[in-house]
């Protein structure tokens, strides 16, 4: 027989990070493939077929292919991953399952004696219930739109311990949005979004806000991915590759952002980022000033601050919703609290540091005749806030740079 066939397999994939993951765990022929419903059981009869992973709609349409079901998917009801046997069968498994408890593992949350809502009822719905179950969890509730628990009478669970989301809300590209308010849960303390673009969901940003454990689904996609690959080939992977492909996935998929005074040098040294690092640096002012159609200072001239800071929200919030890119904000980014949310769902946070007598002003509406050492005692506070690290910027540009990259490439894949 010729080469075998390994992929993912769904109707639509969109963008995957399964394919680099697979790479990155030896796998390189691994490929996306998009089918519809009437082709899949021509599909699953090739006798190329390697393995597969299996993503929605067809997780539990393949189990009716499959010659053997192993004991785990058989009780989740869910097989993401199939095998051809040398013997010609066709095997499904459910490594989702492996995945899950690595995710809630690494986030330091324990289901045992937990009251656990699980959102949502699809196919990685009944993987957070079985594993729930599986880990002691007190009960278990499923919310369904549908149901009979269901997103109109979640008051009647106001007691769960554990908040598990497996729906697609707040998924790229529809970001900031939740499907429940954790306060409506005063003892939570643990949530698990299995939604990994963008890496904080409005509800894993909420939960960093209330102090409370959680995690997004990126470690579960790594883990049910070498779990998988462990049944393609046979043969055991050490449990190590875990971090070092989620550190490797981080850091690619985190975007550097940088904010700072007017003038303290973010557009030279986000150019000094972009040669350093081959990433493409995104001015948000001049994506405002072409959403305007005019220069920055005619804005301010026409309507003000106020219709700038209107126009610097939605910009950045399309822009914070971008992976792997580096972000260079105005300076005054920092005085609209909703900024934080759209920078730190997807990146890391690095404040210039400058000293006021070397800020440039030209072309500065704001600082132009402004009182600089007035505005830097308001906005010390909120750059403090939003940032993750500061970076003195009084020494070379390329030295600023060295050091921000530095810092990002330890930092990031945590």
């Amino acid at each position: 027989m010729g080469e075998k066939l390994y992929g993912l397999l769904g109707r639509k994939l969109g963008h995957s990070w399964s394919a680099p993951i697979h790479a990155a765990l030896g796998c390189a022929d691994y490929r996306l493939i998009e089918l519809e419903p009437e082709a899949l059981g021509a599909f699953l009869a090739r006798e190329d077929i390697g393995g597969l992973n299996v993503t929605i709609p067809y997780k539990r349409a393949v189990m009716a292919y499959c010659d053997e079901l192993d004991p785990m998917a058989a009780e989740i009801g869910s097989v993401n991953t199939l095998v051809r046997r040398a013997d010609g069968k066709l095997c499904g498994y459910n490594t989702d399952a492996a995945g899950f408890c690595f995710m809630a593992r690494r986030a330091g949350i324990d289901f045992a004696g937990k009251k656990t809502l699980v959102l949502g009822s699809g196919g990685a719905s009944l993987t957070a219930v079985a594993c729930a179950k599986k880990r002691s969890a007190r009960e278990v509730v499923v919310i369904s739109r549908m149901g009979k628990d269901n997103y109109g009478n979640l008051d009647r669970h106001a007691d769960a311990d554990l908040v598990v989301n497996t729906t697609p809300v707040g998924m790229y590209p529809n970001n900031g949005a939740s499907a429940v308010d954790l306060t409506a849960f005063p003892s939570c303390c643990g949530v698990l979004d299995l939604i990994y673009n963008p890496r904080r969901t409005a509800l894993l940003l909420q939960a960093e806000a209330l102090g409370i454990l959680c995690s997004d689904g990126l470690p579960m996609l790594v883990a049910q991915a070498k779990a998988a690959e462990e049944y393609f080939f046979a043969k055991p992977i050490a449990e190590s590759e875990n971090e070092r492909i989620l550190a490797q996935l981080r850091r690619e998929m985190t975007n550097l952002v940088l904010i700072g005074m007017p003038g303290s040098g973010k557009s030279t040294v986000g150019a000094a980022l972009a040669a350093l690092t081959g990433r493409e640096a995104v001015d948000l002012d001049a994506r405002i000033a072409e959403k305007a159609g005019r220069p920055i200072p005619e804005i301010f001239a026409a309507g003000g601050e106020a219709a700038f800071r209107a126009l610097e929200r939605e910009v950045t919030a399309e822009c914070g919703a971008l992976s792997g890119k580096i972000l260079l904000t105005g300076g005054g980014v920092v005085k609209t609290p909703e900024n934080y949310a759209a920078l730190h769902q997807n990146g890391r946070i690095y404040q210039l540091l400058r000293p006021l007598e070397l800020l440039a002003v030209e072309g500065r509406p704001l600082s132009q005749g402004a009182d600089l050492a007035a505005m830097w005692a308001e906005r010390a506070p909120l750059y403090e806030r939003f940032r993750d690290a500061a970076v003195d910027n009084s020494g070379t540009v390329e030295e600023t740079a060295q050091d921000i990259w530095r810092d990002f490439c330890e930092n990031s894949g945590h």
